[in-house]
């Protein structure tokens, strides 16, 4: 960058911060409620290797305080298909389609039979299958971890919508 435009740039990264705070605009996490609400979720997976990755990716997400007591229980079932793809004249798979499919409830501890919401999250990621045992199992292995981690970062955004529309009282 040149001399002369490093001025220009530092005066537009100001104005557009100045334009930014004189419009009102608020980040999704700066909004009262929100972080409070997400740190004190309980996520409750089933068993299953994407399911428990699912489970750890969104403990993160979500921020949850472990050392308070949870106000919600975020419900999650998790549905995965693996589909071959891209067949060799040999008819086997060169490369893999996983498709996982997380549905998922959010109640109040104090009253579970009352759903405050509810999202289907459908993830698909592919994986190259190889000639060596131990890199296909490590492929397949990545892509369930790439799809939890991407089903968490959903999960998260629709929840904080979520408490951003419904503070609690």
């Amino acid at each position: 960058m040149s001399a002369l435009a490093r001025p220009f740039a530092a005066a537009a990264a100001l104005l557009g911060a100045l334009a930014l705070s004189a419009c009102g605009f608020t980040p999704l996490y700066a909004t009262p409620g929100v972080t409070p609400g997400l740190a004190t979720i309980q996520v409750v997976v089933p068993h299953g290797r994407t399911a428990f990755l699912l489970g750890e990716a969104l403990e993160d997400e979500l921020g949850t305080d472990k050392a308070a007591a949870p106000a919600y229980k975020l419900n999650i079932t998790v549905f995965e298909r693996i589909f071959p793809r891209g067949l060799n004249l040999n008819g086997v798979a060169e490369r893999y389609e996983m498709h996982v499919r997380i549905d998922y409830t959010l109640v109040a501890v104090g009253d579970p039979a009352k759903v405050l919401t509810h999202g289907l999250d459908p993830v698909e990621v592919t994986y190259a299958e190889t000639d060596q045992p131990y890199a296909g199992i490590t492929a397949q292995q990545n892509a369930q971890q790439r799809a939890a981690a991407t089903a968490a970062q959903h999960i998260r955004v629709d929840l904080a919508e979520y408490f951003a529309s419904h503070p609690k009282p």
